[in-house]
């Protein structure tokens, strides 16, 4: 019993892993309390790690840093993985716009810091700590700290107040996000199932669901043609799957010379159907997916690294095999395939293909649960280890005493977004199931949000009865207002609400506003546009709270 009750009473490693875990359990528990149908979601373990350390709970400092730190290690690089391979096409799309949306909130936010600053007469640590807590960005407290240890006279004892002032302007840098993708949802009568569906067409090229059809093949200029032919025509379209001859189902060969009277199965949306009418003939909606005679259909997992990344012109399966790909499901989403769509490692495929040959197909596509669920740790390992270094190299900027960095925020995150994006890298393949990504995404945040209330909420309440609600109403403007304004900006330019909402978390590098975005539509528009804006946005917090520092020295 006493051995128990020293886990409670005495800074060790044990007690501090007995704290966190008590706040972990708390934290997910309030979050999931809903308050006026609003829930804190991840972010209520923040809060109860305030709580838990305004008891006055004994805990290892140096313990709890490395679990901090390592906790957001872990988010950042899982956030990076598991958006990578769509980091730069979404980059290419419109990465230029949201970035200058993003930084746009950065400015606006570090003007109205210097405007506060000017008007109430505050010390340069405390509004520098209001700065770095309004935005949520902890390594921009850091930097901003670094400076006044060695630019102000006594800067060891001004440095923590930045801290303090962090703290409480940290909680509401979380709400003030939350509310403002409340404020512009109900002043735009956004439709979240709208939004989703005109993502989902933006990422696949389709507009509505996809439907087995068959067409009729009236047209003369496409008789005497090969389906090779063919599929150039309506490679973006329509789906081949199989062909109707003399009531019998063939998977046609790219060599297959089109009669007339075929009937043509496959794959198409709605929108598409007047292009068909034209290109081959009269089209009909299949209805309830008809495999008989000699063929099948079966659902096959991509878990072939030769062919992982590869379009599916490149591999060409339709040409090894009698069969063909007629959908691609990858990440929730459902994809049309054409000849430049890309396989991806973890993929699931509707393959139709002669039963004597569909065994044959499955194996040279893969199909193994052993390979898509078995751990990468060498992988994971190697990108923590790469993200580290480039976190920790120094950024040297004239002017400015103290050298930027990247941090272990910044520097995992750049290095999985690169990692992701690439695949693989000789034997290595950094594929991370879904599953995977997000158990250590959710144990990532967790322990980082524990460890930052819990170091937060010793002198939280003490620091608001003593003039810090004050410092808290300054931060709430620095939040408030530039997200306010450029999240409305960006609706005016018709930007999809689900990714104004991740660049908004992303500017304001706040995971657990990403988290509360992502639970209001299964979609990666929302982690895209943070992953999209957040690497640069960083280097800018950094810079910008020791600019501020130096400014108004």
């Amino acid at each position: 019993m006493k051995d128990i009750i020293q886990l409670f009473t005495q800074e060790s490693t044990a007690s501090t892993f007995v704290i966190i875990a008590i706040i972990s359990i708390l934290g997910i528990l309030i979050g999931k309390i809903p308050v006026f149908k609003i829930k804190l979601g991840i972010a209520g373990v923040l809060f109860a790690g305030i709580f838990v350390g305004h008891l006055g709970a004994h805990i290892n400092h140096d313990v709890l840093h490395f679990i901090k730190e390592f906790g957001l290690i872990l988010f950042v690089y899982s956030i990076g993985i598991d958006i990578g391979p769509r980091f730069v096409a979404s980059f290419r799309n419109n990465g230029i716009t949201v970035n200058l949306l993003a930084t746009s909130i950065v400015v606006l936010g570090f003007f109205i810091a210097v405007l506060l600053q000017y008007i109430f007469n505050l010390d340069v640590e405390v509004i520098a700590g209001i700065l770095s807590g309004a935005v949520t960005n902890t390594p921009s407290l850091g930097a901003a700290q670094t400076v006044i240890t060695e630019q102000i006279p006594n800067g060891v004892e001004h440095a923590p107040v930045a801290g303090m002032a962090y703290a409480v302007a940290y909680p509401f840098g979380i709400i003030g996000i939350i509310l403002v993708m409340f404020i512009l949802k109900y002043l735009f009568k956004i439709s979240i199932q709208r939004e989703i569906e005109s993502y989902n067409k933006d990422v696949t090229g389709l507009s509505g669901a996809m439907h087995s059809v068959h067409v009729e093949v009236v047209n003369p200029n496409v008789i005497g043609k090969s389906i090779e032919f063919l599929r150039k025509m309506v490679d973006t379209e329509f789906v081949i799957s199989r062909l109707k001859r003399n009531n019998e189902f063939i998977v046609p060969a790219n060599t297959t010379i089109i009669q007339q009277g075929d009937i043509i199965y496959g794959v198409s949306t709605d929108d598409k159907y007047p292009k068909l009418e034209v290109t081959i003939g009269p089209v009909h909606k299949t209805g309830r997916v008809e495999i008989t005679g000699n063929l099948t259909m079966r659902h096959v997992l991509v878990t072939n690294r030769a062919i992982s990344g590869k379009t599916l012109q490149e591999i060409g399966l339709s040409e090894q095999f009698p069969a063909n790909i007629t959908r691609i499901f990858r990440a929730g989403t459902e994809m049309l395939p054409t000849s430049e769509t890309t396989l991806e490692f973890g993929d699931t495929v509707r393959v139709v293909a002669n039963r004597d040959s569909i065994d044959v197909v499955a194996k040279y596509l893969g199909n193994s649960q052993k390979s898509l669920s078995h751990p990468n740790l060498i992988p994971l390992f190697i990108g923590v280890l790469l993200g580290v270094i480039l976190g920790s190299i120094p950024f040297f900027i004239p002017g400015l005493p103290a050298p930027a960095k990247l941090g272990l925020a910044g520097g995992p995150l750049i290095i999985a977004l690169l990692l992701g994006h690439k695949g693989r890298i000789g034997s290595f393949d950094f594929y991370m199931t879904p599953s995977a990504n997000l158990f250590i995404r959710e144990m990532g945040i967790v322990l980082f949000l524990a460890c930052v209330g819990l170091g937060s909420g010793a002198h939280f309440w003490e620091t608001i009865i003593q003039g810090g609600y004050m410092w808290m109403l300054y931060g709430a403007i620095i939040t408030f207002v530039p997200i306010l304004i450029v999240g409305i900006v960006a609706r005016m330019k018709r930007i999809n609400f689900l990714t104004i909402c991740g660049i908004l978390a992303g500017a304001m590098t706040d995971p657990p506003a990403l988290e509360f975005a992502n639970s209001m539509a299964p979609v990666q528009a929302q982690a895209t546009a943070y992953a999209t804006v957040y690497p640069f946005t960083m280097f800018l917090r950094i810079l910008s709270a020791q600019i501020l520092v130096l400014v108004l020295l």
